[in-house]
């Protein structure tokens, strides 16, 4: 495939949903001499489900591929058994090998929804990591100083608070710069709180004789909730595996301060079409109409049209009217009582949530609010969480 060298495609590249760029020069530079660069973005298996904030980089990986360069997928599956410290005040659990294979089972069917699975090059960073020996994590280990390690924000947090930094932690920076060696990568993707490992990979290819790959950040998406970014420990994700109904649903629950960030990074809306909605806002009209637009948008990205339309009428009906849902999926639980319900039919994400969600009064059985978690469901009835989830017991 003949490079596209297409100005106004390299200048999206470099400015929509883009935090910074190191070397912004070089990559433009590089992008625009047809010749065919490498694009690297990893991602850890440390979880079984992606969700719209994973797509923001699969995304832009998926521009660079529309001009023809070879886009990499790498999945650390190596590098998920320490487990990335960015982010973290202590140290994560580390990973059987069996749990990252579980989590990974699923990532390409997933991944496909943001990228051209089959242009894609798909690694894993076990390749070379279970081919390694002592001898070489002494040589990796003497390209960079532990003075240069500890500067990173997250560690120095925790040394002034005093907590634990383990060896492992101190070493996942080397791992996941030293893939950029083995992929002789020329760009890598990934958010803002990447920024630290990003550059690792610069230092490490230049140690290793190579061309330093340019770096692109991204900001990270926050979810549902507004506050922290999107996760599934937080439960305000927007998984790329949620049904229609569910993505529309949760997007229109994002705060209304989200929505231009939202068409920006999660959409295909052109940026003119996007400026011309923060402008609406801007000079107060109501953004009811233009979230609907926004979670239209994103639904039918992933789902087509029509499934939008669908999804929007679900939302006019149930949400906005009250109304129940014409179609109700069915749940024959294993145990009857509403926790375990709740929990198996996924209305919660655990048990623990369901208790939660009760104590606030947020669950119905027949339009009945339960105050009792012990409460008992029997065949035919029809439990409610909120105003946008509904299971029938059969």
């Amino acid at each position: 495939m003949k490079i596209n060298t297409d100005t106004k495609k390299i200048e999206e590249i470099l400015t929509r949903g883009t935090q910074e760029i190191i070397e912004k020069e070089s990559l433009r530079q590089k992008l625009l001499s047809g010749k065919k660069l490498r694009i690297k973005f990893g991602i850890d298996p440390t979880g079984s489900q992606l969700h719209i904030g994973h797509a923001v980089p699969l995304r832009k990986l998926k521009q660079f591929q529309d001009l023809g360069h070879t886009a990499i997928l790498l999945i650390g599956d190596y590098t998920a058994r320490i487990g990335d410290p960015t982010g973290r005040n202590e140290a994560r659990p580390m990973l059987s090998k069996a749990d990252i294979k579980r989590n990974m089972k699923t990532y390409l069917l997933q991944a496909k929804k943001a990228v051209d699975i089959k242009s894609l090059e798909v690694r894993y960073n076990s390749e070379w990591y279970d081919k390694k020996d002592g001898q070489f994590l002494m040589e990796l280990t003497s390209k960079i100083t532990v003075a240069r390690i500890l500067e990173r924000d997250d560690f120095q947090k925790r040394l002034k608070d005093g907590s634990d930094i383990q060896m492992q932690e101190i070493l996942y920076p080397l791992l996941q710069g030293y893939d950029s060696v083995e992929l002789k990568a020329d760009v890598e993707l990934g958010g803002t709180d990447q920024k630290f490992n990003l550059l690792m990979g610069r230092k490490l290819q230049k140690r290793y004789g190579q061309a330093e790959q340019d770096v692109l950040t991204m900001p990270l998406l926050e979810g549902t909730d507004g506050e922290r970014k999107m996760s599934k420990s937080y439960n305000n994700y927007i998984a790329l595996e949620d049904s229609p109904d569910e993505m529309f649903g949760k997007t229109m629950a994002i705060p209304d301060r989200l929505i231009k960030k939202y068409f920006e990074l999660a959409t295909d809306v052109p940026m003119d079409a996007v400026l011309a909605y923060e402008k609406r806002l801007s000079a107060g009209e109501n953004p009811m109409e233009i979230k609907l637009a926004l979670a239209g948008a994103l639904t039918a990205l992933y789902y087509g049209d029509k499934a939008a339309k669908q999804a929007r009428e679900h939302f006019r009906s149930v949400v906005q009217e009250k109304e129940r849902p014409q179609q109700i999926p069915e749940l024959k639980p294993s145990a009857l009582d509403i926790i375990t319900v709740l929990a198996e039919a996924k209305i919660c994400a655990s048990k623990s949530e369901a208790r939660q969600v009760i104590a606030q009064g947020g669950v119905k059985i027949n339009d009945k609010k339960v105050e009792n978690i012990a409460e008992q469901v029997k065949s035919g009835d029809v439990v409610q969480k909120g105003s946008r989830f509904f299971v029938k017991i059969k």
